[in-house]
């Protein structure tokens, strides 16, 4: 067990952790100008939430990474079985089986933590894999680790499709793909697998654009829908998009001023929060932000620098990966570059599960700087 008196903690991601909960609390607050009264409080909820995140941090820290990699298969096995239990049990809402409803509690959305899940047990099977390996690996044992690997991305990814969930499955994609590029895997099964996607993306997009009908038969209306609202983006309408480049377009160097979002539009506090704060504080304070989260994001590319556990790096390739595509995909979808896809903000949206998930993953963090830095020391 460890003591905290003793735990060397890694103060400029604590730092990072406590201004992201500042800005968050203030710019859920700014957007309840527009949501429903009934939601209650959303500010104090989400400090609610970093409270607990806080208490699961402190949790993780007393277990320590090595006990908690010796239940990873167990952790996965639970998250399959939730996302399975969902698909049979969980409550439909806006036409989707993602969340379960606990009275008194809130939502829980199990595709959160399958994303922890997955980058632990992707990460202890690449690492096992790598310390099995005494030169270049060969083709056979490519081929074997793939299949391993592939197993743990398809399951989770076809349960989350089917709720749907589509902006999990990318991150999932996001997660693996991370993991192997930092991996000793030759560079030339990226390759292969680009090529394939792209004929696989290129004649599912044909069968859609040009056969609807049979796509309609094949696949579904749902997926069609789906499809067609990921896609509007490129044309730059939808009320969504339009009213959140209003929003930017319009906050100047400065912005609106605080708690003062002068236009309506639809996730306010969870997809699109980004443009609620730039609307607020305009330009300059956009740039804080992302400086913010660059500094974030490069704090925890020095840890996998640090850290001598082969395992670890690939946890921090996994953490990094998601974080960094969801920085992107979140803020790039506000300014209309990107599709919307429904991916929130870490750290700064609303949101119990992804909020408590994003903490675990701090604690996981915060453990292997403290290995780290006991080792060099």
């Amino acid at each position: 067990m460890t003591h905290l008196k003793q735990f060397q903690f890694h103060k400029p991601l604590i730092v990072c952790i406590t201004l992201f909960m500042i800005i968050s609390a203030m710019t859920i607050y700014s957007a309840m100008t527009y949501l429903p009264s009934y939601l209650g409080n959303l500010a104090l909820k989400q400090l609610a939430w970093y409270g607990i995140g806080w208490i699961i941090v402190i949790i993780i820290l007393f277990l320590s990474n090595r006990k908690i990699f010796q239940y990873v298969w167990y952790i996965y096995i639970t998250n399959i079985m939730l996302l399975l239990l969902l698909l049979v049990i969980g409550d439909p809402i806006n036409g989707s089986k993602c969340w379960f409803i606990i009275p008194g509690v809130g939502s829980i959305q199990p595709s959160e933590f399958m994303k922890i899940a997955m980058i632990l047990t992707a990460s202890i099977i690449t690492g096992n894999w790598v310390k099995s390996l005494k030169k270049q690996p060969t083709l056979r044992q490519e081929l074997s680790f793939l299949g391993k690997i592939l197993g743990i991305w398809l399951i989770p990814s076809i349960l989350t499709f089917l709720e749907p969930d589509t902006g999990a499955v990318f991150i999932y994609t996001i997660i693996l793909i991370s993991i192997l590029w930092a991996s000793p895997l030759r560079k030339r099964w990226f390759l292969i697998g680009g090529v394939l996607i792209m004929i696989l993306v290129g004649a599912f997009l044909g069968i859609y654009f040009l056969k609807q009908e049979l796509f309609v038969e094949i696949f579904g209306t749902d997926l069609f829908y789906r499809i067609d609202r990921l896609l509007d983006w490129k044309n730059g309408t939808g009320m969504q998009l339009e009213n959140s480049l209003t929003a930017i377009g319009s906050s100047g160097i400065l912005g609106h001023g605080y708690n003062h979002t002068p236009i309506y539009f639809p996730e306010s506090g969870t997809d699109f929060i980004f443009a609620v704060y730039a609307s607020n504080f305009g330009l300059l304070g956009s740039l804080l932000l992302l400086l913010l989260i660059f500094y974030f994001d490069f704090q925890i590319l020095q840890m996998a620098k640090n850290t001598s556990n082969v395992t670890e790096k690939f946890v921090i390739a996994g953490i990094l990966g998601m974080l960094v595509y969801q920085q992107f995909q979140n803020i790039g979808m506000t300014l209309g570059i990107l599709p919307i896809t429904g991916i929130t903000l870490p750290f700064i949206s609303y949101g119990g599960s992804s909020l408590l998930s994003y903490m675990i993953i701090i604690g996981i963090l915060l453990n292997i700087y403290h290995e780290s830095h006991k080792t060099i020391n």
